[in-house]
């Protein structure tokens, strides 16, 4: 007996059963059609004409009649077949199987590229380390060797001017031997003239002009020559270590030049470090008293650090940084100038007899090649060593150069260093080293410190957890329970 609909919309019982129970088949009136559909089998009696009777049952038991246009999307799950709900359940899963699948693949390849990046990373970083650590013993042993054969030819050939014009005029090849390196390396090379050209924009847009050749070249080609001259000057009252020692002072001649000039940002260690210097400047001319060749040496070491740092100051200011390529041209242009207008200040010292020497085949022109050679290279590889790798290591290459000189003092020229010199050459170093400190290198000394407080308060958290879960491990192992107190 079939019950009459309720009034909340439910026809039968039955209907309320399938609602709650969640079954699969059900829609709304399902147990009045079927009631219907029974009704009418049961009224058709056999060998009577009922055409429609098999499809009216199809269509009655079929849910796709009542829910065809609401619920198109879900045929399979309202099919009341248990093949279909297993046909489905299986689409679902080869779905799902192959989102898992492209996600797991997508993260396999981010991993990869991960790795490869940092692969990358780590490969390029030691290059760097590689390639730093053969410049810092280029350039040290440059610098050494440089400083060692002009003592050697001040035997036989003490005339320090014309070293230093013979010197300079070297530096005309440093532009072919860039350009040399381009068409070795370069994929896409271009023409001399071209790249030439292309290396004068260090002078401004419009390149190198005969006003700028006069206006740039002349200041920096002046200072560059007074450094090297009074180089030499010194090398002739000291010993190359205590040369070397008090050419490091540059470094913090350049730090306050910026500071005053360029108004760069002010740093106290640096300060720190520029009273270093010239406490070991003052300790090196007191070594053997104020008075004699030592102070006199001191003064030329000291005036040849200060154009040093006056030519890289007024470099920064008028020129700017600049690459490789521009470097080149500029110091090429420098060997230019140094042949075309400075060449009559020899051939004035040598017919007023300040630097006369006759006759020319006493001249030792090899230990000149030497020199200007090494001076060449040391240039050339500063300058590279800056592209090839990190600028500090550059500069800790220089500072090398000290304890390189005072090997070679202590070995080949038997020179005895006083305690006074040594602390001075010391304080020195140990200020040019300061300066090379980076600008936030208190912050990130305090981040350094941070973070191995924070590893070892973790480690020592892992600890305790591993103390712990051994106790209990122990505990459950004899039979016994430990309760932690509170």
């Amino acid at each position: 007996m079939d019950v009459k609909a309720a009034p909340n919309g439910v026809a039968t019982i039955e209907d309320r059963i399938l609602r709650i129970t969640g079954y699969y088949g059900y829609y709304p009136g399902y147990s009045s059609q079927r009631s219907v559909s029974r009704s009418s089998v049961t009224r058709c009696k056999p060998g009577a004409n009922c055409p429609s009777t098999r499809s009216g049952i199809s269509r009655q038991l079929s849910p796709l009649s009542v829910a065809e246009d609401s619920a198109a999307p879900i045929l399979e799950l309202q099919s009341r077949s248990p093949s279909g709900i297993c046909r489905h359940s299986r689409v679902e899963r080869q779905i799902r199987s192959g989102e898992e699948g492209t996600q797991t693949h997508t993260e396999n390849n981010s991993q990869e590229n991960q790795s490869q990046t940092r692969c990358q990373s780590c490969t390029s970083t030691f290059l760097k380390v590689v390639w730093g650590f053969l410049i810092i013993l280029s350039v040290s042993s440059s610098w050494v060797g440089t400083t060692q054969i002009v003592k050697i030819t001040y035997k036989n050939f003490d005339y320090p001017f014309f070293m230093t014009w013979f010197s300079t005029n070297w530096n005309i090849m440093f532009f072919p031997v860039y350009y040399s390196g381009h068409l070795a390396t370069a994929q896409e090379k271009q023409s001399p003239i071209k790249k030439f050209r292309e290396c004068s924009r260090i002078f401004g847009e419009d390149g190198l002009t005969l006003k700028l050749f006069l206006k740039r070249t002349a200041p920096f080609s002046i200072l560059w020559t007074l450094t090297n001259y009074l180089y030499l000057l010194a090398l002739k009252k000291l010993t190359a270590t205590d040369v070397s020692a008090l050419f490091c002072c540059n470094k913090a001649f350049v730090f306050l030049l910026s500071w005053i000039v360029l108004k760069e940002r002010f740093m106290g260690v640096r300060i720190v470090a520029a009273i270093m210097a010239i406490t070991g400047i003052v300790m090196m001319a007191y070594a053997d008293g104020f008075h004699g060749d030592s102070i006199i040496g001191v003064a030329y070491a000291v005036g040849s650090a200060s154009t040093s740092a006056l030519y890289k100051v007024l470099f920064k200011m008028f020129l700017g940084s600049a690459n490789f390529g521009e470097a080149a041209h500029f110091i090429s242009t420098l060997g230019f100038f140094n042949l075309i207008f400075i060449s009559f200040t020899p051939v004035i010292l040598y017919f007023t007899k300040v630097e006369y020497w006759s006759p020319f085949s006493a001249v030792p022109w090899g230990y000149l090649c030497g020199v200007a050679g090494l001076w060449l290279a040391f240039n050339i590889l500063v300058n590279v060593g800056v592209v090839l790798t990190y600028p500090i290591l550059i500069s800790i290459g220089t500072v090398l150069s000290v304890p390189g000189n005072a090997a070679v003092d202590l070995l080949k020229h038997e020179v005895i260093f006083s305690v006074v010199r040594l602390g001075a050459t010391i304080i020195i170093c140990t200020g040019f080293l300061l300066m090379l400190l980076p600008e936030e290198w208190d912050e990130i000394t305090l981040r350094f410190i941070n973070s191995l407080k924070e590893k070892k308060s973790e480690d020592h958290a892992e600890d305790i957890t591993d103390s712990s879960v051994h106790t209990r491990s122990r505990s459950r192992a004899n039979g016994t329970v430990s309760i932690p107190l509170a």
